[in-house]
């Protein structure tokens, strides 16, 4: 879930600044076994450096030449490769398998180097797979994903190039201690907000940014994005309320909190005293997680962290 479009821009910055002609492989559509999902890119330079890939080593060596011939001439190319023609064969694609690999020059996206590394929302790079046109918009959706489509007789593909995700919780507790383990390895960038000073600790959480402050008092400094979660896990209202009064009016894509489901119930009540609408109370995943019979603080903590990538990846829970 990591987003690594940033370090790409650099490259694509260091690359430029020192004078070398590049051109970017990106896998614009896929169906099937495909290796790499979407998004996946494959950075050229003309003394053969490259950066990332587009496959697992199946069609590199086609993306290469293709590259070589982008820079060149400066005309992109939108290749295909699928089991069932005969170049798929050629470079060794999956049974079943289907890539679509636009090869660009960078030339026409230089000018927006500053703009992207300097980006603190998401943006959407639309690029003309015809022509190499590209324009940089504002994407509806922090989390919307990047796709092909036909418009108007040409082939645009829409990257969105998405901030990194974090994921906010409140509650420094055994749980959270067992979440650490699997954001990491998903590459999110984690806050523990917890105020009691005998749970936030550089012991218990050890390299973890952590704050003391009370929730809303972080969260009203820190505004929310649409590539935040919010997580409440401390059991007490005190905590948990203040921070899901805030993440209920934020655009955030995830807002979970730890209870039964009449801890649930009653959050509910609390929260329609509060003046809240039934659609917006209705974003609380509670009780956090999937349902799969969580017991164990590991386990519960597994079952939060599917739930987040369910809703980051199809935007309904399981």
């Amino acid at each position: 879930m990591s987003s690594d479009w940033k370090p790409l821009w650099r490259k694509i910055k260091q690359w430029h600044e020192s004078g070398h002609s590049m051109a970017l492989a990106t896998v614009v559509d896929t169906w099937g076994a495909s290796p790499r999902p979407v998004g996946s890119y494959m950075l050229l330079n003309d003394r053969g450096e490259i950066e990332g890939s587009v496959s697992g080593g199946c069609i590199e060596g086609a993306v290469i030449e293709a590259a070589q011939e982008t820079m060149a001439n400066g005309v992109p190319q939108l290749l295909d490769f699928e089991a069932s023609n005969d170049r798929a064969w050629e470079v060794g694609l999956s049974c079943g398998g289907r890539v679509r690999v636009l090869v660009e020059s960078m030339t026409t996206k230089i000018d927006f180097i500053p703009q992207v590394l300097e980006a603190t929302e998401a943006l959407e790079l639309i690029t003309d797979c015809q022509t190499g046109h590209t324009i940089l918009a504002t994407p509806q959706s922090a989390t919307d994903k990047s796709y092909l489509r036909e418009e108007q007789g040409h082939d645009r593909f829409h990257h969105i190039l998405a901030q990194p995700l974090h994921v906010i919780v409140i509650g420094a507790v055994h749980i959270t201690q067992a979440m650490m383990k699997i954001a990491d390895s998903l590459d999110l960038a984690v806050t523990i907000i917890d105020p009691r000073g005998r749970f936030a600790t550089a012991e218990r959480f050890p390299g973890r940014t952590m704050v003391s402050d009370w929730p809303d008092e972080y969260l009203t400094r820190h505004p929310i994005t649409g590539s935040t979660a919010v997580i409440t896990l401390s059991h007490d209202p005190k905590l948990d309320d203040p921070a899901l009064e805030i993440a209920l009016t934020s655009p955030c894509f995830y807002i979970a909190a730890l209870g039964s489901r009449k801890t649930q119930a009653a959050r509910q009540d609390r929260l329609r005293a509060k003046g809240f609408t039934e659609q917006q109370i209705d974003r609380i995943h509670g009780p956090a997680g999937l349902d799969i019979g969580a017991k164990t603080p590991a386990e519960i903590a597994l079952s939060i962290m599917a739930q987040l990538v369910d809703i980051y990846h199809n935007g309904t829970a399981l």
